[in-house]
């Protein structure tokens, strides 16, 4: 099929998760034989930060405004056998309600901050979307599954749900043989609500084993954060580098967001990425995560800093297993080909159900 995705980044995985979700599951989508074209705002910010201005899976254009947009991409969108706005892309109402007046094919939303999106929408913050596109979306794609999508049908009116997790590229993401330099690394950028876990799980014990070192890498921390001495600070870790990241580490620690917590079932990318590289993850807690690792002998679940220095002390051999246990998971079900198999799933569905005389896609 031909697929159109408007989403916030392809180009730049600067400040965001949204490029490398992007990235794994298009490139394993093109790889099923289909067509893709990404349209992304051209914004300084990313534009100043670019590690991909040309990927080889599907065509990457940069539009500098709504006029341009409606202008040079409505004929694509118009022949688009499917089409997919992302969350976060700037005047994403605007662009959503054009994408869904503009596509003749399955129209969607992919949230890839579903809980997020679901609090604005109860603050009545409309950034980038409203109550009233989310009926028009034939089909809802959340990063977040469990009840939450439940809700999205019942008090929203989306005709169709569906959980698409994020993933991990398993050619890119595997285990690397380089020097350990970290007991407990963390890769994400600074958010607010997320920066209390971070203190309680990492900064708290790097405070109390002075002798462990320590590592928090992702941009924008504010400079007044008080690190303890063996906290080692990286700026930004491109995608490239992470599996040599997560390698040079003897655990990493995953840290949700509170909306995300709150819905529970919102696994992070890094949770993926991390376990297919092979590196032992601490994470803390929140409901789903059982369903897709199994606690103690896949991952440590860690509410406290003295159960992440317990872990830490956790002997090599243990600390093997469960990382071999979680990687094993992964391959199993949450790659990107896993994903993208989804994906096509879903589209077809909608396909159907919008045009049942034509079927689904051959």
């Amino acid at each position: 099929m031909k697929l159109v995705v408007l989403g916030l980044s392809l180009s730049s995985s600067w400040g965001n998760g949204h490029a490398t979700t992007y990235r794994a599951l298009l490139r394993a989508f093109a790889a099923r034989g289909h067509e893709i074209t990404f349209l992304e705002r051209d914004v300084p910010w990313y534009a100043a930060h670019r590690d991909l201005a040309e990927p080889g899976f599907c065509q990457l254009a940069l539009y500098r405004d709504l006029d341009e947009l409606k202008t040079h991409w409505r004929g694509a969108v118009e022949r688009a056998d499917a089409v997919i706005v992302g969350s976060y892309v700037p005047e994403g109402v605007e662009v959503g309600r054009w994408a869904q007046a503009t596509a003749k094919g399955v129209c969607g939303f992919y949230d890839i901050d579903t809980p997020v999106t679901l609090a604005k929408l109860a603050g009545g913050d409309h950034e980038y979307l409203t109550p009233e596109l989310i009926p028009g979306y034939d089909v809802y794609l959340s990063f977040t599954g469990g009840p939450t999508l439940t809700e999205l049908e019942r008090r929203y009116g989306s005709p169709a749900a569906r959980a698409l997790y994020c993933s991990v590229d398993d050619e890119a993401y595997r285990p690397l043989q380089v020097e350990r330099r970290w007991d407990l690394s963390y890769l994400g950028t600074y958010s607010p609500d997320r920066q209390p876990t971070l203190e309680r799980l990492l900064i708290e014990p790097a405070r109390r084993a002075p002798h462990l070192k320590f590592c928090v890498a992702g941009p924008q921390y504010p400079a007044d954060i008080d690190w303890p001495a063996n906290v080692e600070r990286l700026e930004h870790v491109g995608p490239a580098d992470h599996p040599a990241f997560y390698a040079a580490s003897r655990f990493t620690l995953n840290v949700t967001r509170a909306d995300m917590i709150a819905a529970g079932w919102s696994p992070s990318v890094r949770l993926f990425e991390a376990g297919a590289c092979g590196a032992p993850i601490i994470s803390d807690v929140w409901e789903g995560l059982e369903t897709l690792f199994e606690p103690g002998r896949e991952i440590v679940l860690a509410e406290s800093a003295d159960q992440v220095l317990a872990a830490l002390n956790m002997d090599e051999a243990e600390r093997d297993a469960q990382a071999a246990a979680a990687r094993r998971r992964i391959l199993d079900g949450h790659t990107a080909a896993h994903r993208a198999a989804e994906l096509e799933t879903h589209l077809e569905a909608a396909a159907a159900a919008k045009e049942p005389a034509q079927g689904a896609y051959a």
